[in-house]
């Protein structure tokens, strides 16, 4: 595989305007090298190809150099103004010059500027273009990292905070008196990590001078580390016990005696250090106080419907911390989550890094190769004392981290905390495949017989296929909706997969156990198999000749099926992915508990897909009516015609939407967002209009009629407009994409126009109902499943658009992790004080 499609499929996806653009680079570098060939003569013998045999390995080299602690400065910076790069040799052989200019320089914000020397070569304005832009790459994602580490560093500190809270807490809780001798174990440990602070400290500063520590300096184009007043404030105490990590069983003295060398945050220790030192660590290698727990609160995370109606009524909550291993528990597994989640951010921003200082070297190259230059030397040493190429303060967080959480959550088993840490990418499996293509055979055999048999025997011409439409044919409906749906889906990731929709991270999946299209396709297929088995089992059963009764196990057949499935999606033992079918089943109770849970995104996205299953809801209610009611001992629907089952049907048919105006009124409460107010306006009415259009089958008047034309139309109207502006933002005004948005996944905009006239159309497929329509060779039962299978197909097409929208949002605001709540909340005034 090329390196630029590799260098795509290994970006972070919400990122990816922050990477260097690749593809437009090699573009320039294409446009100088059509010059070189159409004005420039060809002499193969001015490009020296010296040690050929290792040049495809001068990557893989450079590199362990750029990322090792040992490299000395040779940039030179004048002060004012910037500094010069250059990479040795005569000045006649030189090709650019490299120029860090300050533009903060207490922040020491350095802005990248090359300048071309061979300016009065023919040609050179491509190559003039080609730098400005290459300068203009790498000053974007040298501020990018920037950025994004001095937000990791920022919570680092909140995470140390919270480490000594859990720590103070599980003191209290081990020794409520503190008089046995847990106390005095956690009083030792906690004087081991105080100390270690120390001895990481003069371990930072002892290290090579031009690899800064996250917490000191932001390492300058000098190659030195320069003080950072700014990032000191933010990261001078953060993380002691990440810097506390790799303390031993040694006695205290060798950790204090390790710490005197130097303590401060400086670049060069002295012989003041050493006493500041001793200071500082007077003050730092006590145990830590349990004065933390008088500043700190639990923070209610578990959002639970006692909890919100407690928030509604306004009563007192009781913010005192009740020291139990119950809330112990809760805490720990808090902070794990927090912990996980905040090194996925370390180990994508170590990649980030990687693949960008690579991308430079790999074009650099391109550039010597094609214009037969030698400025990639030059240039990449200039990309070797930038803060992307420098810095490795990531890394060292990283070990830190890992060694924190191993020791602090998983009882000191290595591999146990690097397996949560480093979760396994999910692998495709042989067996999936093949089961995929075991059970899709069947699913089509299993089709081609029952047409064949329909047809050879005539059975829709028979007098029991009307009675088998009204009885039967509703109850195996609701398996052909499903295994739709999940075709669907399966189609839906296979597409997001394709264009890179971050579905996952959307969705909140845990890493690892997302379901692939086929594993989806692996479902439905076994699902289908199951469906037409029962289907062709009940085909053709007539009645006993003696009793003149159906058997009553023939009839049962369906409901066996549908408890089958229900027994399998609420099964607890590890089979058939249990953590989607959990996933699953969690999302749906906060669907049915909508007012009293925070929604999120898998919350309404679920909700969102029950109200295209309308049908299938009724289905399940027609199961109720013909089981209970005792009708499939002789294949009677009668109750379908009582009014009990009509008023139910209209609810039933309202329960989703009901679901979805609960879910907006929760989140405009929460919110304070009007827009949730409209969604919720619009949901409402389209449940005015269902019981209008149920109304208008009991009484079939023309003011029934009427009314029931009118809303739907409205309600139509209304869910368009907000399916293509807000949940697709299409029709944005001054798009440089006409009707559409400025940012498109798909290139081809027609397929974007046949899906807004698709919509348009299947949202008015209500139509139906209201108009009645019939066609003599179809049953109104199959007439139903029909509009019922389009109104599904365009959810399916819904559901791309809408997380694709959801995803460049994700991208423009560069937001590729989610916020994990932390447990403890500290009083920000006493903290003040404290300072």
């Amino acid at each position: 595989m090329k390196f630029g499609k590799e260098f795509k499929s290994q970006m972070v996806p919400e990122w990816q305007e922050a990477y260097m653009n690749y593809d437009y680079l090699k573009t320039l570098l294409k446009d100088i090298q059509d010059f070189n060939h159409k004005h420039k003569p060809h002499h193969p013998s001015t490009l020296k190809r010296t040690m050929t045999l290792y040049r495809s390995f001068s990557g893989l080299t450079s590199l362990s150099r750029r990322f090792s602690n040992l490299r000395s400065p040779s940039v030179k910076v004048s002060g004012g103004g910037g500094g010069e790069a250059g990479g040795g040799g005569d000045i006649e052989d030189q090709v650019i010059l490299v120029t860090a200019v300050d533009h903060n320089q207490q922040n020491h914000d350095h802005h990248y500027e090359t300048k071309f020397l061979k300016s009065s070569d023919v040609g050179a304005e491509y190559e003039l273009v080609y730098f400005r832009r290459l300068d203009d790459e790498f000053n974007k994602v040298n501020k990018f990292y920037k950025s994004k580490v001095e937000e990791v560093m920022k919570e680092a500190d909140l995470l140390n905070k919270q480490m000594d809270a859990l720590i103070a807490f599980r003191i209290k809780v081990e020794n409520p008196d503190g008089t046995n001798h847990h106390f005095v174990n956690w009083s030792v440990e906690m004087n081991e990590l105080a100390s270690g602070v120390a001895a990481s400290a003069a371990a930072v500063s002892l290290t090579s001078p031009r690899v800064a520590s996250p917490a000191t300096a932001i390492p300058s184009p000098t190659g030195t580390a320069r003080s950072n007043s700014r990032s000191s404030n933010v990261s001078k105490e953060a993380m002691p016990h990440m810097d506390a990590i790799k303390e031993t069983d040694q006695p205290e003295e060798s950790a204090d005696d390790s710490a005197r060398g130097g303590s401060r945050f400086t670049d060069s220790p002295s012989a003041d250090a050493g006493s500041e030192m001793k200071e500082k660590k007077m003050n730092v290698s006590r145990p830590a106080s349990l004065d933390v727990l008088n500043r700190v609160t639990i923070n209610n995370t578990l959002d639970t419907p006692r909890s919100t109606i407690k928030g509604m009524l306004k009563v007192n909550k009781n913010n005192e911390i009740t020291y139990g291993r119950e809330n112990l528990q809760k805490v720990e597994q808090q902070l794990q989550r927090a912990f996980v989640e905040f090194y996925s951010k370390l180990r994508l921003l170590k990649s980030f890094s990687f693949l960008n200082v690579l991308a430079f070297s790999k074009i650099m190259k391109k550039y010597d190769k094609i214009a037969s230059r030698n400025a990639s030397k030059s240039y990449l040493h200039m990309v070797d004392n930038s803060y992307i190429g420098s810095f490795d303060g990531v890394t060292r967080l990283m070990e830190r981290v890992e060694a924190t959480f191993i020791k602090h959550f998983t009882n000191a088993n290595r591999s146990k905390g690097i397996r949560i840490l480093r979760p396994a990418a999910k692998r495709e499996r042989h067996r999936t495949t093949f089961s995929l293509g075991f059970f899709s055979g069947c699913a089509l055999a299993l089709l081609a017989s029952l047409i064949l048999i329909v047809r050879a025997r005539n059975i829709l011409g028979t007098e029991g296929s009307t009675q088998y439409m009204e009885t039967l044919f509703p109850l195996y409906s609701l398996f052909g909706f499903i295994v739709l749906h999940m075709l669907m889906y399966a189609m839906n990731i296979y597409v997001w997969r394709r264009y890179r929709v971050n579905y996952p991270f959307i969705f909140g999946f845990k890493q690892g156990t997302e379901l692939g299209y086929r594993e989806v396709f692996l479902i439905s297929s076994a699902l289908a198999t199951l469906a037409l088995a029962s289907v062709l089992a009940n085909l053709d059963m007539e009645m006993d000749k003696n009793t003149k009764d159906f058997k009553t196990l023939t009839e049962l057949v369906p409901l066996l099926l549908v408890l089958f499935v229900i027994a399998v999606t609420v099964c607890p033992f590890n089979i058939v992915y249990r953590s989607s079918r959990y996933f699953l089943l969690v999302c749906l109770f906060h669907c049915i508990c909508a007012p009293f849970y925070k929604v999120l995104l898998p919350d309404f996205f679920l909700a969102d897909q029950l109200t295209s299953q309308v049908q299938a809801i009724r289905s399940m209610e027609y199961y109720i009516c013909y089981y209970g009611g005792g009708g499939f001992k002789s294949r009677d629907s009668s109750c379908k015609k009582s009014d009990v089952f009509k008023v139910f049907n209209f609810i039933v048919a309202s329960i989703p939407y009901v679901f979805r105006l609960f879910q907006c009124l929760r989140r405009l409460f929460e919110e304070k967002d009007a827009m949730q107010g409209y969604n919720a306006v619009k949901y409402f009415s389209t449940i005015v209009a269902v019981a209008i259009r149920a109304a208008h089958k009991l009484n079939n008047t023309t003011a029934w009629f009427t009314l029931a034309v009118l809303s739907s139309v409205i309600s139509a109207l209304i869910s368009t407009y907000w399916d293509l502006v807000l949940d697709w933002g299409l029709f944005q005004k001054n798009s440089k994409n006409r009707y559409l948005r400025d940012k498109l996944l798909i290139p081809q905009q027609n397929v974007y126009f046949g899906a807004i006239a698709l919509n348009i159309l299947l949202r008015f497929a209500w139509l139906q109902t209201v108009f009645n329509f019939k066609l003599p060779f179809l049953h109104m039962e199959a007439m139903v499943t029909i509009f019922a299978c389009l109104e599904i197909i365009r959810r399916g097409i819904w559901n791309f658009f809408r997380l694709e929208n959801e995803h460049l949002n994700n991208v423009g605001k560069y937001r590729a992790f989610k916020s994990v709540p932390l447990p403890f909340n500290y009083d920000e005034n006493d903290d003040d004080k404290d300072e």
